[in-house]
């Protein structure tokens, strides 16, 4: 099989799926997908006809389990590792054994994904590993490996592994703000360390090589999924998150290189209705800003170090949120404090927050010259990270409110954007047909923000029922019908295998060098990964039904008939 790279030519139109690797149920997962499910995907997608396995962030993540919500711009999630002995050569079959045994995986393998109860288990399994790992009689080769791990990565690792252990002295609590005041900088930690007993900085330094030996086990691990893609000739596109978390590894070590005042987000959308806070005010993550003056003088050195260690493993990055690098909406207040400002006006939320509004930084686009610098700025960023990339392409997700110099900036970079066809339109609000598209872009109809194309659909043919709607959403219907080469369906109806046979093969035969199915849309399912602006504990824990063996007898239909669009539309490559 040929290497990715000389499939991944513009040249070739190409099919991908989409998939959160939480998702995916694997032969031998623990109650999440892994590495090793991912590998398994892989493995299946590429004897359909896929090319790309697009996955969401692996970074480390915070408690709440976002994907987006990252402790660390460069160390894997643990949750995500494969920890049988195959993929954690430290542990014995017998330990594996008694540790899923004594946790229920059977259990844990069922309905959606129990984060706390699959972390402990391979929080357990994992110190094992590091535990016989430094055994007298261990493995003195791999404990050699590790040690040149330490050394070759120490440039982020070694602020990183102090900080978990940090966080694992104070209760595993993430919020630094919590943690006494000797802990929270460096500086401060390094003068308390100081201060310990022999006892007590043993015991530190034994979870200092506990969290690096995670992730020495995590690169290993990812490496090694890099190694089969290349086999299979398949591309496996990673995503960066816009921001970390206030309380990350990162902002804990270089505070300088943030800014710490305000909070971004995103401005308020007429999409997404779930959420009164999100419709008024917009989406406030609660990421601090950077501070990119503080970042241009050591040439943008973080965020080399980020895509570097990105293209290790990725052949293609998506950049999440691309329009914050060229300005960002920001909020004067926390997440936190959202409760506080939902019912208030602006007059009074401005005097509550000292003067100041949600709003565009640097700059707003409200006169020529503000564009410009915009412009200016994002283009500088950009040129970065595609010095950075080398090879490897980036994909801007260029969704939300644009400004006017955002597409053309990427596509004088060859900087490939996203098109999703039922927002896709041009001056008169027509759908643009799939033929006009840019070769350089990615075609999906959903991200992991938007219901699949079957909710889009049943919620369509629900507003069709109401007089007062029913003109309306049958005229999108047959908007999105026609964008996919079908005219003839009578509306309304309910959603059924020839709509679904519709739009998969409608996206695969437009334009676009890339095309990507979100997997539960592969499948005609209705299930969401997330919904923005939602609290609660339902995001990011939905599963596909069935193990991967068995998929191709569970939606036996949709596969053929998805096999059948890419071998049509020419997405199928030799």
């Amino acid at each position: 099989m040929s290497h990715p790279r000389n499939n991944l030519s513009p040249d070739n139109r190409i099919a991908g799926i989409l998939t959160p690797l939480s998702a995916v149920r694997g032969r031998n997962d623990i109650g999440i997908g892994d590495t090793e499910s991912l590998v398994e995907l892989a493995e299946w997608a590429a004897k359909k006809g896929f090319r790309v396995i697009q996955i969401l962030p692996v970074n480390e993540t915070g408690s709440d389990h976002s994907p987006y919500n990252i402790i660390s711009s460069i160390a894997y999630e643990p949750i995500t590792l494969a920890t049988n002995p195959e993929w954690l050569p430290d542990i014995t079959v017998k330990e594996y054994e008694q540790m899923t045994q004594a946790h229920c995986v059977a259990e844990l393998k069922q309905g959606p994904v129990s984060y706390a109860a699959v972390a402990a288990l391979k929080r357990e399994l994992l110190e094992a590993g590091y535990k016989n790992l430094n055994r007298p009689k261990g493995d003195k080769a791999r404990r050699r490996e590790f040690g040149n791990f330490q050394t070759q990565e120490s440039e982020w690792l070694h602020d990183y592994a102090i900080f978990r252990a940090l966080m694992s002295w104070n209760g595993d609590d993430e919020v630094v703000t919590n943690w006494p005041l000797e802990h929270r900088s460096p500086e401060a930690a390094k003068e308390w360390m100081g201060q310990l007993s022999a006892q007590e900085m043993a015991a530190l330094d034994e979870r200092i090589g506990f969290f690096s030996y995670v992730q020495w086990i995590a690169m290993s691990q990812w490496k090694a999924v890099r190694a089969r893609f290349d086999e299979l000739g398949m591309a496996l596109m990673g995503d960066i998150p816009v921001g970390v978390s206030i309380y990350s590894a990162d902002v804990w070590a270089e505070p300088g290189i943030f800014d710490l005042h305000r909070s971004s987000g995103a401005p308020p959308e007429k999409v997404f209705k779930s959420d009164p806070f999100t419709e008024k005010w917009g989406q406030n993550w609660g990421f601090p800003l950077y501070n990119w003056q503080a970042m241009a003088r050591d040439n943008f050195a973080w965020w080399r170090r980020r895509l570097s260690s990105s293209r290790e493993v990725f052949h293609l990055l998506r950049v999440d949120h691309a329009l914050g690098f060229f300005r960002i909406y920001s909020f004067p207040w926390r997440p936190q404090e959202n409760a506080r400002f939902l019912d208030l006006s602006y007059e009074q939320a401005a005097e509550l927050a000292g003067g100041c509004l949600p709003g565009f930084v640097p700059r707003d686009d409200s006169t020529p010259e503000n564009q410009e610098y915009n412009r200016r700025q994002g283009e500088m960023l950009f040129r970065v990270f595609v010095e950075e990339t080398g090879p490897h392409r980036l994909i801007a997700e260029d969704l939300g409110e644009l400004s006017p110099y955002v597409r053309p900036t990427l596509e004088a970079l060859e900087i490939p954007g996203f098109k999703i066809p039922q927002w896709e339109r041009n001056g008169n609000h027509a759908i643009i047909p799939g033929a006009d598209y840019a070769r350089l872009s990615l075609a999906t109809f959903a991200t992991h923000d938007h219901p699949p194309i079957r909710q889009f659909w049943e919620d369509w043919n629900a507003s069709a029922q109401d007089p007062a709607r029913r003109d309306h959403a049958i005229h999108e219907m047959r908007e999105i019908l026609e964008f996919c080469g079908v005219s003839e369906i009578h509306l309304p109806q309910p959603f059924s295998a020839e709509i679904h046979s519709a739009f998969i093969r409608g996206l695969f035969a437009c334009n676009s060098w890339l095309a990507v199915h979100q997997i539960t849309d592969i499948f005609g399912l209705s299930d969401r990964f997330n919904v923005p602006g939602a609290v609660g504990d339902q995001n990011w824990t939905a599963r596909i039904s069935g193990e991967i063996a068995t998929w191709d007898r569970i939606y036996k239909r949709e596969i053929t008939s998805t096999i059948e669009a890419l071998r049509d539309t020419g997405r199928k490559l030799s």
